[in-house]
């Protein structure tokens, strides 16, 4: 349980040996754009997460932002976040690897809230959402980055509310801190509509992200989010969707790289009882992890993507820990659940199940397979082939529910392990899919029923018996109860 109440002394310069260095850094930041808020009210894990608490957010401030009218700003809550970074240094949540690169995960949070006539101190629901995201963050080791979509499925503050999905982006006013433990940036959350979420996933984020910038009640300059607002950006100026989106999506494809989802695939060239097979398939079954360098390498690919003005390839399998600077490409996460475990018992478990070592994980070329996914990857599907495939790019679903990736790529990218011989391939739990254009089109029209909005019946097949290929659209509960 969390509780409220206000800073005291880590403003205080001659207290500033009492205090962290990495926490000291973001209040100095925050006393840069707050001078005369001292001690704000603040939002603090009773049992912090390096002694067995569930939160991993220490802190989260809250400050009252004036805003300027003149610029068109209006007044709001800022909220700040503590523990994403690594605050102390000693190894205690972050494993501490020098001052170069990222400190932590490299990032905190913040969000913007419009105050509400009347309203006298900040509402704090928004430091739950803070560490929903932190707890995900944690858990799956997935970062993120500016123009990277959340999908949420409910009100940010559990109300009626249209505001049900985030977008992420810079934060308008406070800068980057350098600390002995690394570089600290700030991740504005943006709350919007479905609609407009949507339009993030077919085109991209940073391009909604700037609509929304213009369109004064739906965030502003500084992307404020309004609970109460009513309309999304396309009820409000209708020439938004044809003119910027739908234009956008024709001539520049989407820039959304990938997604964390659920899903799952089984390879029909083996039998199922082949203890041999390295796949990550079976759902109820126990699969081989990803070794470190794929797990790398999915991650660049979902991080950086493709450079838009060259050659479209895999980025090559490293071992450096992932940059976190502003990617080319933005990544999608397809999950509103809560995650307890702990970033520590995590990290054990990668480590102690890497029972084959990457030498030893052979890449495999399957004849047939089987892909499943649930109803908000499987609408995805349309968007992967002529947003992503048709513009010479690739596209990976990484399971939030094990170790499970599927990625599809084109005959333009380089560094894939699927060729035009052997379009489907394996490398343990790993699967790479090469699609040709003109498989592509096929698909595209079997699969037109995917773009509409309206709930489909469940479960929902499609099958290319000459290519081999089948694909399951599942209820979540499949993937959720894997045993029943």
């Amino acid at each position: 349980m969390d509780e409220v109440r206000p800073t005291s002394g880590a403003q205080t310069p001659g207290l500033a040996s009492l205090f962290p260095p990495g926490l000291q850094a973001i209040y100095g930041e925050c006393r840069r754009l707050y001078p005369d808020q001292a001690n704000p009210l603040q939002v603090t894990a009773i049992v912090k997460y390096w002694l067995g608490g569930p939160d991993p957010l220490d802190y989260i401030s809250m400050y009252r932002n004036v805003g300027c009218p003149a610029q068109d700003i209006q007044e709001h809550w800022h909220y700040v976040s503590f523990g994403l970074s690594d605050l102390y240094g000693d190894n205690r949540v972050h494993e501490f690897t020098g001052a170069e690169g990222g400190s932590g995960f490299g990032f905190e949070l913040t969000f913007r809230l419009k105050r509400e006539v009347g309203e006298t101190a900040p509402p704090t629901w928004p430091a739950e959402l803070m560490q929903g995201l932190a707890r995900y963050v944690f858990q799956s080791e997935n970062t993120f980055c500016s123009g990277d979509h959340v999908s949420w499925h409910s009100p940010l503050d559990n109300s009626e509310s249209r505001i049900q999905h985030m977008l992420l982006t810079e934060d308008p006013q406070m800068q980057p801190v350098q600390t002995p433990f690394g570089t600290v940036s700030f991740l504005q959350i943006v709350g919007v509509c479905t609609e407009e979420l949507q339009a993030a996933q077919q085109w991209n984020g940073q391009g909604i992200l700037e609509l929304l910038r213009g369109v004064h009640v739906a965030g502003g300059p500084w992307l404020i989010t309004d609970m109460r607002r009513g309309e999304t950006i396309f009820d409000i100026d209708p020439h938004l969707q044809q003119e910027r989106v739908d234009q956008g999506i024709e001539t520049e494809g989407s820039n959304l790289s990938g997604v964390s989802a659920k899903c799952v695939w089984d390879d029909l060239s083996r039998p199922p009882e082949d203890e041999e097979d390295s796949r990550s398939i079976c759902i109820g079954s126990q699969p081989r992890r990803l070794s470190d360098k794929d797990t790398e390498q999915i991650r660049e690919a979902l991080r950086k993507g493709l450079e838009f003005n060259s050659k479209a390839a895999l980025p090559p399998i490293n071992t450096q820990r992932q940059s976190h600077e502003r990617p080319q490409q933005s990544m999608g996460h397809l999950q509103s659940q809560q995650y307890e475990r702990s970033r520590k018992d995590s990290l054990e478990s990668e480590s102690s199940a890497a029972i084959v070592p990457h030498e030893l994980v052979r890449t495999r070329q399957l004849e047939s397979v089987h892909l499943k996914f649930n109803q908000e990857s499987g609408t995805l599907l349309p968007l992967c082939l002529r947003g992503r495939l048709l513009h010479g790019r690739h596209f990976t679903y990484k399971s939030i529910n094990g170790d499970t990736a599927i990625t599809f790529v084109s005959t333009g990218v380089e560094g894939a392990f699927a060729t035009e011989e052997h379009p489907y391939a394996a490398h343990g739990p790993w699967l790479q899919i090469l699609l040709t254009e003109e498989f592509v089109e096929q698909m595209l029209g079997d699969l037109q029923e995917l773009n509409t909005r309206e709930e489909t019946k469940l479960p929902k097949e499609y099958s290319w018996p000459e290519k081999k290929l089948k694909i399951s659209v599942l209820p979540d509960s499949v993937f959720d109860n894997p045993l029943q």
